[in-house]
């Protein structure tokens, strides 16, 4: 897209959105205020994380975490040479922090809340008693040869002893590697190995939207191509027939009878790794992010407090599973390590119907509510009547994974929040570790479809992608760089740090780049753009497909739309367009006619699609995210490269979008 156009566009639409305050309705129904004063208080404690970081992030580093040795050295090595770590001598334990710390103050405070697939099986678990658990788990993996600096494969369901596993794990300085117990047996086998766990942790059987999963038959299958593992802890969550190996397998319920509830916590330096987290690459290749412990931690107690707005007693609901960095970090360690209550949800928003999220936000007074905006389009798409509650303690309405459109996110305020709830629109990464670009709740202004300003420490730069110069000031597009270091970035992809530096430092060395597209407006508002590898080119203009996205999806007929570039012989790159219409709608050629002109009102003709494909549901992850990669090979005529599909929520997608394609090019 040319200069020009670029910046007419980051001005129209910045000077066009409304700003929303935090509600005073939410303030009215604060248990005390929010932690900042206001936007003053943000700009100055900002100023101080950007231009005084070691002084900053020393600050709050011995205020949000308990260390068994205080650290000299707040800081040091650089993003150009990518040797950056916190709190060099510091040594601290990711356990004692999340669960001892609370349980010898309070007991009896509540830690988890599970709400299993079926509404009436949750359970309660306490402080206390989660102390109990994790040192009996450690236990456990410390009799199978677990030590220090080892890593452990978590393959569970969303249930309690998901977290027992993951801070038995740190407690005894083992590494946990969790995969998304959505993911296949291939997808499995490969983390397993490049991670070289010896010890994998998984259930029986899985539970999600009434339906079972076989958990177990699947690390089996994995397993065969993992000579290394030594031992497999198995939980018994359905009770169901399924084969043990002798000498390999054990269940986890007759293990942890035989240890002693409370064990020591290993002291670990602030830099030893905490987890691998693997995220898929565009080679294919899936990379394991190491995180550390003193940043990581850090990073996920500070975002906690400080944009969830977190206090004493709340009840924290992040929908997200514990497979993914938004599970890690905000079901698992931003709300442990506050203190507070953290939801365990087993189950999908739309079982047995679609007012399960909003049954259990009111059910158990929840306070703070993070989810994907795939999960907000679904229940929007089935409507306001499923939102009957009261929630009348909802004070945060999270969202996270992409850029919300404008009008998901105004449903959101008024019908979820009923205007009483600050929506926080978080900007983050796997890589990234905790929230990076994002509204504080109750302090922050915000705009509908903007990730709003950055979170301390944090300092954005948008570079010029052919120049790969810095673009200074306000009502410019480019890419998403940040100019330093901060506590909760990933160090090192696993065993291939050279991948880690070619990846995010070199591409503009002195700057981490986020392979994001953004925009910053008058304001100094941040505008996510999507992928910048998600960028059709047509006749010069760059055009982001997460924006013709939010364009389609602003027709009444359309809930879901997924944009691909595709090959053109006159303009170079042509705009296709998959979307999946709401109930009561008809396909018809009249129908995408009207597609294409809402496109042409939105943005312009230039960013027209010439082909749009109604399809019946688009290719999704678990998580909800769009794999446009397999639409751009069926477009190419490239079926038989599609690589491993069943890591998809539902497979048989693919083969209907391959028909649908064909059809359509035969008229």
């Amino acid at each position: 897209m040319g200069e020009e156009t670029a910046k007419a566009r980051v001005v129209a639409e910045a000077h066009e959105v409304d700003t929303f305050h935090p509600p005073q309705k939410m303030l009215a129904k604060h248990p005390s205020k929010p932690h900042l004063s206001g936007l003053e208080e943000y700009q100055q404690l900002y100023k101080e994380s950007i231009t005084e970081p070691t002084k900053f992030w020393g600050r709050l580093a011995r205020e949000l975490l308990t260390w068994h040795k205080d650290f000299q050295t707040v800081q040091s090595g650089s993003l150009a040479t990518g040797d950056v770590a916190w709190f060099l001598e510091g040594e601290l334990n990711a356990s004692y922090n999340c669960v001892d710390r609370h349980a010898f103050k309070d007991p009896n405070r509540v830690a988890i809340i599970y709400e299993a697939d079926e509404p009436t099986d949750g359970r309660i678990v306490t402080y206390g008693e989660l102390l109990r658990d994790v040192s009996k788990l450690a236990y456990v993996l410390r009799d199978m040869g677990v030590r220090k600096g080892d890593t452990v494969a978590i393959y569970l369901p969303m249930i309690p002893e998901a977290l027992v596993a993951f801070l038995a794990c740190a407690r005894i300085g083992a590494v946990h590697s969790v995969v998304f117990a959505g993911f296949s047996a291939d997808s499995l086998r490969d983390r397993v190995i490049d991670a070289r766990s010896k010890v994998v942790i998984t259930s029986d059987e899985g539970k999600r939207g009434g339906k079972l999963i076989g958990t177990k038959k699947i690390v089996d299958d994995a397993l065969r191509q993992c000579p290394d593992v030594k031992n497999v802890l198995v939980f018994k969550r359905t009770g169901a027939d399924i084969p043990m190996t002798p000498g390999r397998d054990v269940w986890w319920h007759e293990e942890v009878e035989k240890w002693p509830a409370y064990i020591a916590p290993e002291a670990m330096n602030s830099e030893d790794p905490l987890f691998l987290l693997y995220t898929s690459g565009s080679t294919g290749k899936p990379k394991g992010m190491m995180h550390t412990t003193g940043g990581y931690l850090l990073g996920a107690a500070a975002t906690g407090k400080y944009v969830f707005d977190i206090h004493d007693g709340d009840r924290y609901f992040c929908g997200g599973d514990v497979g993914w960095i938004t599970g890690h970090t905000y079901v698992v360690y931003a709300p442990l390590l506050l203190g507070v209550s953290t939801v365990v949800f087993e189950g999908t928003p739309a079982y047995p119907n679609f007012s399960r999220y909003w049954d259990i936000i009111d059910k158990h007074n929840v306070t703070q509510f993070y989810v994907a905006p795939t999960a907000l389009r679904l229940l929007k798409r089935a409507g306001d009547h499923h939102v009957r509650n009261a929630m009348k303690h909802l004070r945060v309405l999270g969202s996270v994974g992409e850029p919300i459109a404008a009008e998901v996110w105004k449903w959101y305020f008024e019908v979820v929040g009923k205007e009483e709830a600050q929506i926080v629109d978080t900007y983050w990464q796997t890589e990234t570790g905790s929230n990076v670009i994002t509204p504080l709740a109750g302090v922050t202004p915000t705009k509908p479809g903007s990730a709003s300003l950055p979170f301390f420490g944090i300092e954005p730069s948008i570079i010029d992608p052919v120049s790969g110069d810095e673009i200074p000031g306000h009502d410019v597009e480019g890419v998403l760089a940040f100019k330093q270091p901060w506590p909760s970035m990933a160090r090192t992809v696993w065993g291939a740090h050279k991948r880690y530096m070619d990846t995010y430092l070199n591409v503009y060395p002195g700057y981490y780049f986020t392979g994001d597209g953004a925009g910053r407006d008058h304001e100094g508002f941040y505008w996510i753009r999507g992928r910048v590898d998600d960028v059709v080119n047509v006749s010069g203009h760059r055009l982001s497909t997460a924006e013709i996205e939010a364009a389609l999806i602003e027709h009444v007929s359309i809930a879901e739309a997924a944009v691909v570039g595709v090959t053109d012989e006159l303009t170079g790159q042509a705009v296709n367009a998959f979307v999946a219409i709401k109930d009561g709608n008809e396909a018809s050629d009249a129908l995408r006619k009207e597609f294409i002109l809402q496109v042409r009102k939105s943005i312009g003709p230039f960013a027209a699609p010439k082909a749009v494909y109604i399809v019946p549901d688009l290719p999704k992850t678990r998580s909800g995210k769009i794999m446009r990669r397999i639409l751009r090979k069926i477009l190419a005529g490239e079926e038989d490269q599609l690589g491993d599909i069943t890591t998809l929520s539902d497979p048989s997608v693919v083969q209907k979008i391959i028909t649908i394609v064909h059809e359509a090019r035969k008229k």
